[in-house]
């Protein structure tokens, strides 16, 4: 299945929507049910993690009933052989927790990848090895104020915030400089395991609204 997602394209599709969709759960039914959903409500990025019990094939269940412009992805993402059985299922962009012998993979063949990393080194390092973007993970560990000192030296990377943002933390984010945040537990709750699915699309429709009203909000009205 060919891909229709290059690293431009989802660099620059992030920085305009700020939100990745991050789905784990232990039923891969439900994750991908759950991804669609948060896709339903305006979401066009949404990755399911390999670590969930039947990821692959909901992957493929993802892309084929996508609605169109949006793009599933997969996270966890470790190694040579998850390249191959993701693309195989049709995945459309990689996420990694670290860094992994699949962003080379990925970049070689010259699919988007969101590379994991924590320090400046790992954040050069995941650059220098093909990644389209860093995905900084945990971000919790030290909010937007280490965002914000990371991106001092390396202003021209590309950082997505990832791991314990929620509605309330994500604009301090965007604010110091991220192109975008991944949503887990904050978007899908325990969606991914079978759970409710009205919760998910309530609070995919609160991010959308957020994200809009960011951008709204900051964009001169010149460009708009």
């Amino acid at each position: 299945m060919q891909n229709t997602l290059t690293p431009e394209s989802l660099l620059a599709g992030i920085r305009q929507t700020r939100l990745v969709a991050i789905v784990r759960g232990t039923q891969g039914q439900a994750a991908a049910k759950a991804a669609l959903a948060a896709m339903e409500e305006g979401f066009r990025y949404v990755e399911i993690a390999l670590t969930t019990p039947g990821a692959v094939q909901a992957i493929r269940e993802v892309r084929a009933a996508a609605p169109a412009g949006c793009f599933v992805g997969a996270g966890t993402v470790l190694t040579v052989q998850d390249v191959d059985n993701v693309s195989a299922a049709g995945g459309q962009f990689m996420v990694t927790p670290s860094l992994a012998p699949s962003i080379e993979e990925s970049a070689r063949r010259g699919i988007p990848i969101l590379a994991g990393a924590l320090t400046p080194s790992e954040a050069l390092e995941a650059m220098n090895r093909g990644a389209t973007a860093v995905k900084l993970f945990p971000a919790s560990i030290g909010g937007p104020g280490y965002l914000k000192a990371l991106r001092d030296p390396f202003p021209d990377i590309p950082f997505v915030a990832v791991g314990g943002v929620g509605l309330e933390e994500a604009a301090g984010y965007w604010e110091v400089g991220a192109i975008a945040v991944g949503l887990g537990g904050p978007l899908f709750g325990d969606a991914g395991s079978g759970g409710e699915l009205a919760p998910v699309r309530e609070r995919a429709r609160a991010f959308v609204a957020l994200a809009s009203d960011y951008d709204r909000r900051t964009t001169p009205k010149s460009l708009r």
